[in-house]
């Protein structure tokens, strides 16, 4: 199993796991880390009837964004779990700024070993973190245990065309995905496709306050130069293959027989 650092630096598209202590840096200027909040609000406003109060767990949470939209627009629980400390720290912060605080209880945690000590929920959510306990069925056999009756899993992933010859060493063909979720017991029930330009207009937003720190740390680390260089070029690869390559999108998947 890759250690911590590594899991987490590879979650934001790092090689590097020297970059860990770096990320709360190089972030500062981003809230909104991954996964879109308004496109996971709507999905779950379709299942409402399912749990009228669902509880909600946020894997990955990074400064808690989703869970704090999420509690402020749906007035429900919501549980984040994310590895770094400062992120954590700004979630906490923006909870009380939304009025949400007592809504949301936010951990430091490697979600690995956590996910095994936590109590089942309506709503698990990996935004845009990867398969982090292996592939989607692994994944989503180890979930599956923590998720109530009707309950639902929301992915936001990308994957490859199955007619593409595209291959990546992180990003599966959906055909694969398709297999794996039904592997694992469970079903695709809805999905919301990213547009492209969408995409590039937020990864070009990112990107320039990434870069700009990035920047920054090498006149301040000179020694670390290296490091924040190869993060940024793997931030323009990254940022090409999304917007050219494969498909992204959130994915709704439940128990395939939830009785």
């Amino acid at each position: 199993m890759r250690s911590l650092e590594e899991s987490v630096v590879t979650a934001m598209d790092g090689t590097d796991k020297k970059l860990f202590p770096f990320l709360p840096y190089i972030f500062q200027d981003i809230w909104e880390i991954g996964a879109d909040p308004n496109v996971i609000i709507s999905l779950i406003r379709k299942e409402l009837d399912n749990f009228p109060n669902p509880k909600v767990l946020d894997l990955g949470c990074g400064k808690g964004a989703v869970s704090i939209k999420i509690a402020q627009q749906l007035n429900c629980m919501c549980h984040g779990l994310d590895a770094v400390p400062q992120f954590i720290d700004e979630a906490n912060k923006k909870a009380r700024e939304y009025k949400v605080n007592h809504l949301c209880k936010f951990e430091v945690a490697d979600i690995r070993e956590a996910v095994n000590t936590l109590p089942a929920y309506d709503i698990i959510i990996l935004g845009a973190i990867g398969t982090v306990f292996g592939d989607y069925n692994s994944t989503l056999t180890v979930l599956s245990k923590h998720l109530n009756k009707n309950g639902l899993i929301i992915m936001d992933d990308s994957y490859i065309e199955d007619n593409s010859k595209f291959v990546h060493p992180l990003i599966q063909k959906l055909e694969t995905i398709h297999q794996q979720i039904e592997a694992s017991g469970m079903r695709l029930v809805d999905e919301v496709i990213f547009d492209k330009m969408d995409i590039k207009d937020s990864d070009d937003h990112i990107f320039s306050s990434l870069e700009k720190r990035c920047l920054e740390l090498i006149r301040k680390y000179p020694h670390n130069k290296q490091i924040f260089e190869n993060y940024i070029e793997k931030q323009r690869e990254e940022n090409y293959i999304l917007e050219n390559k494969v498909v992204s999108s959130t994915l709704v998947i439940k128990l395939l027989n939830p009785d």
